[in-house]
């Protein structure tokens, strides 16, 4: 048996890196295609150096490692924060740089604007009427303001 994995060790490898790539067209979640790369390359490893088995599952855990941290920086937005909200379904969140003018004076540091069909509470200096507004930040549903 273990003069058949000796043998077989690369290949076996490389169809159980190729099992998981096809796992992943079935289940998408961007996490199987590192593993079944790793065992790729653990196939590949194995057959030029003939490894044992357990150097094999030793190689194999660390390209896994390995693949699994590549991927998660090639698949990251560029200046993104890891794990940091895309702004997808945060209103708030869009609006931050984005100018738009009082229609009332802010009185108390605090006031509404207009942004469509919507209406936002906005906290900043007290401004008058007509000022055009820069969003700087988002407070829960609170726009922070700054003069534009």
């Amino acid at each position: 048996m273990s003069d058949w994995l000796t043998t077989h060790g690369g290949w076996l490898w490389a169809i159980l890196g190729l099992l998981l790539i096809g796992g992943e067209m079935l289940a998408p979640g961007i996490f199987l295609i590192w593993l079944g790369l790793a065992a790729l390359l653990t196939g590949l490893v194995v057959g030029l150096f003939g490894l044992g088995w357990q150097a094999a599952m030793l190689a194999f855990a660390v390209l896994a490692i390995a693949c699994v941290v590549a991927g998660r920086l090639l698949t990251r937005r560029k200046g993104e924060e890891p794990d940091a909200a895309t702004g997808l379904n945060d209103r708030g969140r869009q609006l931050i740089d984005k100018v738009f003018r009082l229609e009332a004076t802010m009185t108390g540091g605090e006031g509404r604007i207009r942004v469509g069909d919507s209406s936002w509470r906005i906290i900043g200096p007290e401004l008058l009427a007509g000022t055009e507004v820069k969003v700087v930040r988002v407070e829960g549903s609170t726009l922070v303001v700054e003069k534009a």
